[in-house]
């Protein structure tokens, strides 16, 4: 993470003038030119794109060394230029480009054209009260929120801080309920993120899946989720047998359908299939790898209000240029269609 908000601190930033609509129209349309020219590579088609109009976003920490360096303003200017519609914030800070208050970072986003549909935090530090996490400060992390007009605010912690049992999940379920009550409250959607181990099953009941504890013991109408695909493949190959070796194999694509509702946040993050390595999978610039998002996005679009429900971040925990990597997301998925699904 970039660290905690910085919501009281002086503005300064390096400055950037905002995109005109004339501007913003022309980068929306060199990306989406570039995606069906690399439509063509992947073997794109002539269909209805994948890809919902007005909901390519990206998680800011795949730009954490340039939000650093350069600033938002800087970062933005680029998302811009490359046909992104909306971000993901993963801390509210800019390291040595200088302090900045919410305000202005809610402002830069807007006037660079993206919207801001949600935001990492911490579920909780228990060494440290004062820390900046859901369960130590829980309305410090909404106030900020809402100042940056958030329609999301989620944590990409699991929920261990009991352990891996059953009554521990039920114990973090309760507490993920109340903070998407006090969420609620205030007109935004609570959210918890997976990595691999969600899919793993409980040291008590063997025979139960973590992730399952999840969905059966928060409410759906205050606890929403955020699906790393990447992860959830990863959980897939590396948790499709209980620990007595009896097959427990599993779709992520699956648990989406069945609660579609459940799922407004994606991480768009795609994998080289490895069977040798740890999670089955070499992380790689989306695009790149093996993960089928033309069939993973258009079965989720096909869903009741399913081009208007979702928002889909792409991701990349540690690409090798991180500008390149958001610039060439955005033309794959903007050049998948649907007549080749």
């Amino acid at each position: 993470m970039l660290g905690v908000a910085a919501g009281t601190t002086a503005a300064a930033l390096i400055g950037t003038t905002a995109p005109t609509a004339t501007a913003t129209a022309t980068a929306t349309a060199t990306a989406t030119a570039t995606g069906a020219a690399t439509g063509a590579a992947h073997g794109g088609g002539r269909g209805r794109p994948v890809l919902p109009p007005g909901r390519l976003g990206i998680q800011l920490y795949s730009l954490r060394d340039k939000v650093s360096t350069l600033g938002f303003a800087a970062v933005f200017a680029e998302l811009a230029r490359h046909g992104y519609d909306e971000v993901e914030y993963a801390g509210y800070t800019q390291g040595s480009a200088g302090p900045i208050t919410l305000t202005r970072l809610r402002r830069l986003t807007r006037d660079h054209g993206l919207r801001a549909v949600g935001s990492h935090v911490g579920h909780h530090n228990d060494g440290d009260p004062g820390a900046y996490t859901f369960a130590q400060n829980l309305d410090k992390v909404l106030d900020d929120a809402q100042a940056l007009g958030l329609e999301h605010i989620g944590t990409a912690s699991g929920p261990w801080r009991y352990g891996a049992t059953v009554d521990g999940w039920k114990r973090c379920a309760e507490e993920f309920n109340r903070y998407g009550a006090a969420a609620r409250a205030r007109g935004m959607k609570f959210y918890q993120h997976n990595h691999a181990e969600e899919f793993s099953f409980a040291t008590d009941r063997p025979d139960v899946r973590l992730y399952d504890v999840l969905l059966a013991e928060t409410d759906p109408g205050l606890v929403f989720l955020e699906m790393d695909v990447y992860w959830a493949y990863a959980g897939r190959f590396r948790f499709s047998r209980r620990p007595d070796g009896t097959p427990a194999p599993f779709d992520p694509l699956r648990y989406v359908l069945q609660q579609p509702d459940r799922y407004p946040l994606f991480h768009v993050k795609d994998g080289e299939r490895d069977d040798s390595a740890r999670d089955g999978y070499r992380m790689v610039d989306v695009g790149d790898g093996d993960i089928d998002y033309r069939r993973f996005i258009s079965a989720v679009t096909r869903t009741r209000g399913g081009r208007s429900g979702h928002h889909w971040q792409a991701e990349h925990d540690n690409p090798a240029d991180s500008f390149a990597f958001a610039r060439t997301s955005s033309a794959h998925l903007h050049s998948l269609r649907e007549k080749d699904c």
